[in-house]
């Protein structure tokens, strides 16, 4: 990097430090946290617990907005003065010191942007993740087991505990249905992006002449809802099923109908949950599956309507992301526009450059 490239980049960042500015309002945030300050020093603050741990959860997201902004401002600044000195007392070895040290300058402006992309009221939740193939059989439902893995993965790196809660195999390979919650800080502020179809194209393994297959699978990610969110579900409105439990579990689950699945007749919405020998247990989880997959339905379709689209299909037109393993290897987000060559990587969890490059572009 020469002075000219290093000039650019602060010039990119600054302007970047102004658009967050004008997004992220620090003085407003500023004044908020003296408002929660105030009420927080009534001594009626705890009388109503979910509002207290309401507004508290509030002050904790906006300090560390807050911090994350003037570190990344100050970053900056001192950069440039530091740019100019040096420049101006032709002190190479300053200059040198500080083109090394330019790559982490760029992650603190990303961090901070990161970090404003998952200040959403839901971001910090656990996130509930459906995985159902497309049309194709064993191709679709093969690559429905690959996303699974892929989301398992990406769980293991980021240190995050995964809980499954429904698996259905397919009769040959791969799987018909899967559901998990991935436990972890903004683990659905993260995964959110995820949410869509997901295209795959590849030299089938379970084709003898070795044709090239496409092949789709929808991901379905809700923020796992807690009790502070009022969500009603009226009796007439679900269908309650149950069966005998198809996965592993021992003898009791195998020879009862200890498995859940509800329907939500409204929407169509389905849910099941399995996890669990005590079919009590499994409906509860069954019930907060379906909360929070109608907390995200109404999301969506409220979404929808300001959009101008329409909710898509698991099939062509619709991805959000196509993962080509021929005749060629790339990963192409169409949100982002931006594409990757890693695919092994990224299929083995490697997620993180795409979900952030999803984020900072829907916001930014």
């Amino acid at each position: 990097m020469d002075i000219y490239e290093y000039s650019e980049l602060l010039k990119k960042l600054s302007i970047k430090i102004e658009n967050i500015e004008n997004i992220v309002k620090p003085n407003r945030i500023k004044r908020r946290l003296k408002e929660i300050e105030s009420i927080q020093q009534k001594p009626d603050f705890w009388n109503n617990t979910k509002e207290a741990s309401k507004i508290s959860q509030e002050k904790i997201q906006k300090e560390k907005l807050l911090e994350k902004y003037i570190e990344a401002y100050s970053s900056v600044q001192d950069a440039i003065e530091f740019f100019e000195m040096a420049k101006s007392e032709n002190d190479q070895e300053s200059l040198e010191m500080i083109f090394e040290d330019a790559s982490s300058l760029e992650e603190s402006i990303k961090a901070l942007e990161i970090t404003m992309m998952l200040s959403g009221e839901h971001d910090s939740k656990n996130a509930i993740i459906s995985i159902h193939p497309g049309a194709g059989g064993t191709e679709s439902q093969d690559w429905a087991s690959m996303l699974y893995r892929m989301y398992l993965r990406w769980a293991e790196r980021r240190g995050f505990k995964v809980e499954e809660l429904d698996y259905q195999a397919g009769e040959e390979a791969g799987i018909k249905d899967v559901s998990f919650i991935i436990k972890g800080e903004n683990a659905y502020g993260y995964l959110k992006v995820e949410n869509g179809i997901h295209r795959l194209v590849r030299i089938s393994p379970f084709d003898s002449n070795a044709k090239r297959h496409t092949s789709f699978s929808s991901v379905m990610v809700s923020p796992e809802i807690d009790n502070d969110i009022d969500i009603e579900i009226e009796d007439k409105d679900i269908r309650i099923d149950t069966y005998r439990a198809s996965g592993a579990g021992g003898q009791h689950v195998n020879k009862t109908d200890s498995a859940i699945r509800i329907t939500h007749i409204p929407t169509n919405i389905v849910v099941q949950c399995q996890n669990d020998r005590s079919q009590h247990k499994n409906r509860a989880t069954a019930m907060k599956m379906l909360k929070s997959r109608l907390f995200e339905y109404e999301q969506e379709k409220r979404q929808a309507k300001l959009d101008g689209v329409q909710k898509s299909d698991i099939g062509w037109g619709h991805q959000i992301r196509s993962y080509v393993l021929a005749p060629y290897q790339q990963v192409k987000d169409s949100r982002s526009n931006q594409a990757f060559s890693n695919v092994s990587s990224i299929l083995d969890g490697d997620l993180d450059k795409l979900i952030e490059g999803v984020l900072i572009s829907q916001t930014l």
